[in-house]
């Protein structure tokens, strides 16, 4: 079976009054991380000012192995302990292979559906918007005289994709249709 990484979904809820603390501490605990083998990538996704306290971390490790010595490192450990004074609750996370983030559900209690359904779920998503994102994109970006080049082109759609994936169209679409898909 070829590996498919695995991601970690961090979320902390930072106390009000302590959110440039919280920014400061990841300062620290970011190059820290990026040092740790396997590390590929991560994002930090913050909350809304004055509506949520929630910080979500998404960190992605070339192996489930390597993402697991990091998560628990004597590092991080010290790190968290650091943090703690900013949090409302305790460090939460969720540690899943390949693109099963995309499907995490805190009302499933981490439970992940089986293969085809995810590999069913993905497709059906992705296919309109492969089919229409190009249709979208491409003549704006002619309109504004953006160079035609099939590689940025595919660069620029593909990350729209992407992103519209994981943070607009997949978590409501999971919701949708929650009881077939973790039955």
């Amino acid at each position: 079976m070829e590996n498919q990484g695995a991601t970690v979904v961090i979320t902390h809820n930072v106390l009000s009054g302590k959110e440039q603390e919280y920014e400061n501490w990841l300062m620290e605990i970011t190059p820290v991380s990026k040092n740790s083998i396997g590390f590929l990538d991560w994002q930090i996704i913050r909350p809304i000012p004055n509506l949520t306290y929630t910080f979500t971390v998404i960190l992605r490790f070339d192996t489930i192995e390597n993402l697991k010595k990091w998560m628990e490192s004597k590092e991080r450990k010290r790190l968290i302990e650091k943090a703690l004074p900013f949090f409302a609750k305790e460090d939460k996370f969720y540690i899943k292979s390949g693109l099963d983030f995309l499907f995490l559900s805190e009302n499933e209690n981490a439970k992940i559906p089986v293969r085809w359904k995810q590999y069913f779920v993905t497709w059906s998503a992705i296919f309109p918007l492969a089919t229409f994102i190009p249709m979208l994109i491409l003549p704006l970006l002619r309109n504004f005289d953006f160079p035609q080049n099939r590689y940025i082109d595919s660069f620029l759609v593909s990350g729209i994709i992407v992103f519209i994936m994981v943070y607009l169209l997949m978590p409501p679409y999971t919701r949708l249709i929650k009881k077939w898909l973790y039955k």
